[in-house]
């Protein structure tokens, strides 16, 4: 596969994966939005949020060709997760996947193929390739529906759903 091609199936993936988690996600009733296992779990909605939003955090780093690198890490959280606690409604949780997946494809056509060579630092002792780095937005959001799907468990959907 060149490298060409590599960006292409990123990007085939990346919409995938949002449409896969927006799929399942559309089947979490309203009333189960903020619903929460244990008071310290995350409802299906912080979850999404997290998903959605973290497209967006993607798009940067492929962009910006370089991992997040907070000097105060416990501070950049606090701020993630209160961006998180910010998407009160499904339709905002949409809004921001579907914008930031748009960013994912927009960054991944600025990349070179030699670019998708690039081996990135983090900064704390760890690197990412690139091709990792293109394949989290479509990972991701995939990794994360299955969260959702464990919640529906949780209140009693046992329904499998296939479209």
């Amino acid at each position: 596969m060149t490298n060409l091609d590599q960006i292409e199936n990123s990007k085939q993936r990346a919409v995938n994966g949002m449409e896969f988690f927006l799929r399942n996600f559309a089947y979490v009733p309203d009333d189960k939005l903020n619903w929460t296992p244990t008071p310290t779990s995350k409802s299906a909605l912080r979850i999404a949020a997290h998903t959605a939003l973290y497209a967006g955090r993607f798009a940067e780093m492929i962009r910006s060709r370089q991992l997040p690198q907070p000097e105060n890490l416990e501070e950049w959280l606090a701020q993630r997760d209160a961006e998180e606690i910010a998407v009160k409604t499904r339709e905002d949780m949409e809004k921001a996947f579907r914008e930031g997946t748009s960013q994912v494809l927009e960054a991944l056509d600025t990349l070179s193929p030699e670019d998708v060579e690039l081996t990135l630092d983090s900064g704390q002792g760890w690197t990412a390739p690139m091709t990792q780095l293109m394949g989290l937005p479509g990972w991701h959001a995939t990794l994360h529906a299955g969260q959702i799907d464990y919640l529906q468990t949780c209140w009693g959907d046992q329904q499998v759903y296939v479209g």
